[in-house]
């Protein structure tokens, strides 16, 4: 990882030993994975970093004094949902070496693509009476690192919910319903929400289990995502401005739904995609089905 060149004296690298990042499991503790292929967004995530820090060397070699409030900052952020935020704050002592146990959980509603966790040594307070060459704002970073996890695979993945259909106006008796709303522009978290109907126990089970999905369980798994694969690409080609030359703004929907179909279709242009489902419907219905690998468990 490059450093990058700060306009201030920071520490060695050293100065900070930070232990990797452990996913809490029904078993314990595991290292953090480079990916989680059967996450969902009902999944919650449990995290936790021991770091410590030699505090004497941090704020000499910053040219800060020994008493200088310093704070361990954890921050989160998703491309999938286009959020973060600060995952915990850990201020440091005075004197001694400092050492912070990091243990947060992230909502799964709130997480998707790739969970990026960036962990900071920061100055706690803004000093007024600084040099010039040493840390003097609130939030200066004296140092940092990144892991990330990948926490979506192939298949497409967003917000989901399980309700009642009886209460809506979708079928008592269908199982889920891919609502797809705002422009091709509009984010991604925002525009699509499957909905689950409770009623249907198979379906909603699935989903239940779809960390640890049983035989059955990947069995509706596969369908559904077919099923919603179906929809967005069907969606994406029924947009006129949806080509592979437009320019979608990253976690827009256009954007997720072009990638979902190079994924699909690889090698081959919208323009002949859109025109072989116009032209076969059946047949088409028939490529994307053996595209997104149906009931390969």
């Amino acid at each position: 990882m490059t450093r990058r060149v700060l306009p201030y004296r920071v520490p060695a690298e050293d100065v900070v030993a930070a232990e990797t990042w452990r996913l809490v499991v029904e078993d314990g503790e595991v290292p953090l994975p480079e990916a989680m292929p059967d996450w969902d967004y009902q999944m919650d995530l449990s995290l936790r970093r021991t770091v410590r820090v030699d505090l004497e060397r941090a704020r000499r070699q910053s040219g800060l004094p020994d008493d200088t409030p310093l704070v361990l900052s954890a921050v989160w952020t998703a491309t999938g949902s286009n959020l973060s935020g600060p995952a915990q704050q850990i201020p440091m002592p005075a004197y001694a070496d400092g050492i912070a146990e990091f243990d947060f959980r992230l909502r799964g509603a709130d997480l998707g693509g790739l969970l990026l966790l960036d962990t900071a040594l920061l100055l706690a307070e803004r000093r007024v009476d600084a040099r010039p060459s040493t840390p003097r704002r609130a939030g200066s970073v004296l140092w940092s690192d990144r892991q990330t996890l990948r926490l979506q695979g192939d298949a497409p993945q967003f917000p989901m919910a399980v309700i009642d259909f009886a209460r809506t106006s979708f079928p008592d008796d269908a199982a889920w319903h891919l609502q797809i709303s705002g422009g091709l522009d509009s984010a991604t978290m925002g525009s699509l929400l499957l909905l689950v109907n409770e009623r249907n126990s198979t379906t909603a089970n699935a989903f239940q289990k779809a960390s640890k999905p049983g035989p059955v369980d990947r069995i509706v798994l596969s369908a559904v995502y077919a099923d919603a694969a179906r929809i967005m690409v069907e969606h994406a080609l029924n947009q006129d401005d949806f080509t592979e030359d437009t320019d979608f703004p990253e976690g827009s929907l256009g954007a997720t739904l072009l990638n979902l179909v190079e994924q699909l279709f690889p090698g081959q242009s919208i323009t002949d995609i859109r025109l072989r489902r116009q032209q076969s419907p059946a047949l088409f219905a028939s490529d994307l089905q053996a595209a997104v690998k149906i009931f390969e468990v």
